[in-house]
């Protein structure tokens, strides 16, 4: 068995607390967690521990939540940690060169993609929306560039045709422990290849905007299906319908693709029965299956059509003058 390694830690949502939790399982020795200042949220705006402050403390872990580390005193106070190696997932702060330096086997850092496919802020969401036939994890040595190091261990799993956003992550989550501490293993005995990343493949999956889940009914369903998924459970897709009020927001959870011509304009409903809200795209159809109607929960189109069915009969329109 390799040395146990003194570890600092640096994440902040789930992702990265399911990966905090896989080391203080280990053999490893987590000295000290770093992660987002607390945040707002909810009505009355309190502030709110992120999910790995949260678990740190649990633990008696230190927690360090400086708004930088490009700071000096702040890199000063990391590198007084002595750490054998730093490990980062969905942090959200750049790690400075001077940071990078300080550990004794640097800084590896935790990708939810099979790197160089899918570098930046939503790797999860864009290969399904993309409709990529796998995913994975890679487990990279870190550099100034975002996300360029090379891979020391990358693990895959295939994205199924029903897999959300959300599934997509629970599955990455537990592919990436495992991933995490062999990569650890073989930086602690020497026995690390790390393998460059071919540049000339990268692609970049932006962060996601709540504007973007706005549906376009003129795109293809193909390509609405699988941004429904993607943006599931967030920021999820929307779109807008007309009632005595004006235009509302329609949230849209889940649907499905209907093959078949239509000669409607994209958004207009063409059926709407126990099976769903079918609606007309720039190609083909898509049935709404999920929906949630505005200060109500999400329900299954066939029971939001037992209350409001004169507002998505066949003939109406969504989108109205929010469509794209």
């Amino acid at each position: 068995m390799t040395q146990p390694l003194k570890v600092i830690f640096a994440g902040t949502p789930d992702f990265a607390a399911v990966h905090l939790q896989g080391l203080l399982d280990s053999e490893h020795s987590v000295i000290a967690v770093y992660t987002q200042p607390d945040r707002p949220a909810g009505r009355g705006k309190k502030l709110l521990a992120s999910p790995v402050k949260q678990l740190a403390l649990q633990h008696d872990i230190p927690v360090y939540q400086p708004p930088s580390l490009r700071d000096e005193a702040a890199q000063a106070e990391l590198a007084s940690l002595d750490a054998d190696v730093m490990v980062v997932v969905a942090y959200g702060l750049i790690l400075p060169q001077a940071v990078l330096d300080t550990p004794r086997l640097g800084c590896v850092n935790v990708h939810a993609s099979l790197l160089p496919r899918w570098r930046g802020a939503a790797p999860i969401q864009r290969a399904i929306e993309a409709g990529d036939p796998e995913s994975g994890v890679a487990i990279m040595q870190m550099e100034a560039g975002l996300d360029t190091g090379p891979v020391l261990v990358e693990s895959r799993c295939p994205i199924s045709p029903r897999d959300t956003g959300g599934s997509l992550h629970d599955k990455l989550a537990r592919l990436g422990g495992p991933a995490l501490l062999e990569a650890l293993t073989r930086l602690a005995d020497g026995s690390a290849e790390p393998q460059a990343q071919d540049d000339s493949r990268a692609t970049y999956a932006a962060k996601i905007s709540k504007e973007e889940a706005r549906l376009d009914w003129h795109r293809p369903a193909t390509e609405l299906e699988r941004q429904i998924r993607a943006f599931n459970p967030f920021p999820v897709c929307w779109t807008t319908y007309t009632d005595q009020r004006g235009e509302q927001r329609l949230r849209v959870y889940g649907a499905q693709l209907e093959r078949g011509c239509h000669s409607d304009a994209p958004g207009t409903i063409l059926a709407a029965d126990a099976e769903g809200i079918l609606v007309a795209c720039g190609r083909e159809a898509l049935r709404l299956q999920q929906l949630q109607l505005p200060g109500k929960k999400a329900l299954p189109a066939e029971e939001i059509l037992k209350g409001y069915r004169d507002l998505f009969g066949p003939g109406h329109q969504l989108g109205g003058s929010a469509t794209i």
